[in-house]
């Protein structure tokens, strides 16, 4: 009993070690990106974020702060484009 409990955390401990490799088969659906962050919205109002970004990889959806933590999403078809420092 006690080898099988080490042998899950061990997997535990294996599988999130491994983002890039989760994210390549599906499993793991959210990009984390350290800002400070721009986006570019579709009608040419830029936001600027200080803190990280989370991109949801199968949808392109992204969710930010803003400067009071106020937590924000937008939808692909509402930015042209993001970058983060």
């Amino acid at each position: 009993m006690r080898i099988a409990r080490n042998f899950i955390i061990l997997l535990i401990l294996f599988f999130s070690s491994c983002d890039s490799w989760l994210q390549d088969i599906g499993l793991k659906d959210i990009k984390r990106i350290d800002g400070p962050c721009t986006i570019l919205l579709v009608d040419g109002t830029v936001i600027e974020t200080p803190y990280s970004l989370e991109v949801t990889i199968r949808t392109e959806a992204i969710t930010y702060r803003d400067e009071n933590g106020k937590l924000w999403s937008l939808f692909r078809e509402e930015y042209e484009s993001y970058s983060c420092q």
